[in-house]
């Protein structure tokens, strides 16, 4: 346990440059004369690790020393580093285990990398606690291609464009200022500003990206973790959703509620039907979910949705419809 606390400090000294012992207490969550006993050891073992008195004195070392830790590349640390979930490692009491193990990955990459894999931790979260946009576990297909180019941007802190294929509409090219990435249950969603506003896009939907060299417009340092929650209590108590009365279909409950933010108040009709309450997160994903159901689901209220979907109906109907001058065939004239 020492010997990995020993490394821990040496390499907190390295990526800070000089650090009192009472930080590199809270760092290494022990007491000053603990720390004080290691740097003793450290310098016995003949690391050059010295004290610089003074107002803003502390511990440093030796300009040049170096440490042989690991042979991780850039990709293989950021991996890890993704992985290293902070909520999954407190829940198990990993916390201290994590940090020292993050500290290390990032000192054993290259100097041009470090300061990208040590904000990586910043821009990328797997597994909020909130799942706002997605409750069915299958996962996304998204190419490879797409993937890399928005977390190259997301990464590097510059604008991003896209072209998006949001629901139920053709794909359009828009220029974004990315925030960061996050996957909930095998789907991926960008979180992203857009002419200052906040914007969230599911990554399946991003047919083709291409990051820009113009830096975007976004903070130096960004809690995800707090964004997704606070983005997630918008989406579900915003002004503008819409509540819907539906007969459906008992085998297309399921597709009903797994676009729904809530489903309630169900009772089942003479015939069969599930009568029940379902809220959406705005007008156009209402009229998308109930058109999706066809002939399985039957929106009783809002008069404006049943309008809606009647007049869609109507149009299918009559560019189907049969044509007079039409001839059969087989026939001759």
């Amino acid at each position: 346990m020492r010997a990995d606390r020993l490394v821990s400090l040496v390499l907190l000294l390295r990526r800070h440059g000089r650090m009192s012992a009472p930080a590199l207490a809270r760092e290494l969550e022990v007491s000053t004369r603990t720390v004080l006993r290691d740097i003793e050891a450290l310098s016995a073992a003949g690391v050059p690790v010295y004290a610089e008195r003074g107002r803003h004195g502390g511990f440093t070392l030796l300009p040049g020393f170096q440490t042989e830790l690991t042979g991780l590349n850039h990709d293989e640390a950021l991996a890890l580093l993704v992985a290293g979930s902070r909520r999954g490692a407190q829940a198990f009491g990993l916390g201290s285990a994590l940090a020292s193990a993050m500290r290390k990955l990032v000192d054993a990459l290259p100097e041009g990398h470090r300061t990208t894999a040590a904000g990586a931790a910043e821009r990328l979260l797997i597994d909020p606690e909130t799942d706002l946009l997605s409750r069915r576990p299958v996962p996304d297909e998204v190419p490879d291609g797409v993937v890399a180019e928005v977390r190259r941007a997301v990464l590097a802190g510059h604008k991003l464009r896209i072209h998006y294929a949001a629901i139920d509409q053709p794909p359009t090219w828009r220029t974004v200022d990315p925030i960061g990435l996050v996957t909930v249950r095998d789907k991926g969603y960008l979180l992203a500003t857009r002419s200052g506003s906040d914007r969230t896009y599911r990554l399946s939907r991003i047919r083709a990206a291409e990051e820009l060299d113009e830096p975007a417009q976004r903070p130096d340092r960004v809690d995800l973790d707090r964004a997704w929650q606070e983005r997630g209590t918008r989406f579900r108590t915003g002004g503008d959703q819409v509540t819907v009365l539906a007969r459906v279909d008992p085998t297309r409950r399921k597709d009903l509620a797994d676009t729904a933010l809530t489903v309630r108040d169900e009772r089942t009709d003479a015939d069969g039907r599930l009568r029940l309450e379902a809220t959406f997160q705005d007008a156009r994903h209402a009229e998308w979910a109930l058109w999706q159901l066809t002939t399985h689901a039957e929106a009783l209220s809002p008069q404006w949705l049943r309008d809606s979907l009647r007049a869609r109906a109507t149009a299918i109907a009559a560019l189907y419809a049969p044509r007079p001058e039409a001839t059969r065939p087989g026939t001759q004239d």
